[in-house]
């Protein structure tokens, strides 16, 4: 049985091509991306070693061999933060529990006032399950009509796996699916991601456990949506984390003026409450 951590670095090593790190190409393999020979020599270990983290019979490899491993496969600052944090919760330092605590959902009445400040923009509060806890008027006015907010207690990751009408919303799917599949390994706590995930993969299909293991770093690019309205929408995304509460505030700005006029017809058609928050 593999580890989130071995199946890291092996999702890792066949994504990448020998000739991208200077090394020979070494003829035809069966398996695609960097030989587990050439890695292990590149991060100074023994084959059989990390032959056994791959493989998820070595929990607990040390600083340095992580360091090591994230320098041999040229891993970004994303990627390396997302290492570390696999080789936490590999090592047992997070343990499971199988009915955990449900996380935090109220917001800080500190951060609703921030909110508040930013009407009539786009801004949300969420968590990386994906739980939208609280939202400006102008983001209930943009996605009022697609299903999103239907829910008494909306859930972005829930609503791209399981709403057809996400498909159709967000003009990129399969880069926001990897985006909030990602996120699950960065949940309130693992126990949090770990029951989210056991609830929705039987609903969600392939198209979500197809994605828990493959550790890609999302680019998080700008964000573009086919709205019901029939406007073709682009959002740039900033994030601040509310680390204590293991929450983020998320503001949507326009990356174009045609966005920008279509948010504030929107806007001004629905007769909404200033600011929405859910408990």
């Amino acid at each position: 049985m593999g580890t989130p951590l071995g199946d890291f670095v092996r999702a890792k090593r066949d994504s990448i091509q020998p000739e991208a790190l200077g090394l020979p190409e070494r003829g035809r393999r069966r398996s695609p991306g960097l030989r587990r020979l050439d890695l292990a020599n590149r991060a100074g270990v023994s084959v059989e070693y990390l032959t056994r983290i791959e493989q998820g019979r070595d929990r607990n490899p040390s600083v340095a061999v992580v360091n090591a491993l994230a320098d041999a496969l040229s891993l970004d600052p994303a990627e390396r933060a997302h290492l570390r944090y696999l080789a936490k919760i590999t090592g047992g330092e997070c343990v499971a529990h199988p009915r955990p605590a449900p996380p935090r959902r109220e917001v800080r009445p500190a951060v609703l006032e921030t909110l508040r400040l930013l009407e009539p923009g786009l801004a949300l509060v969420t968590n990386r399950l994906g739980d939208i806890l609280a939202r400006t008027g102008a983001y209930e006015a943009l996605m009022g009509g697609t299903g999103l907010l239907d829910a008494e207690a909306p859930n972005l990751t829930r609503y791209v796996f399981t709403d057809p009408r996400a498909r159709e919303l967000f003009a990129d799917w399969d880069a926001v699916a990897d985006e909030q599949a990602f996120d699950l390994w960065l949940g309130p706590s693992v126990e949090n991601s770990e029951w989210f995930t056991a609830e929705l993969a039987p609903v969600a299909g392939a198209d979500f456990t197809g994605r828990l293991n493959r550790h890609v770093v999302p680019a998080r690019g700008v964000l573009r949506l086919r709205h019901p309205s029939g406007a073709g929408l682009r959002l740039r995304r900033q994030a601040l984390d509310i680390t204590e509460d293991a929450q983020q505030l998320v503001v949507l700005l326009p990356a174009d003026e045609e966005t920008a006029e279509a948010v504030e017809r929107l806007r001004r058609a629905r007769r909404l409450p200033a600011l929405r928050a859910i408990s």
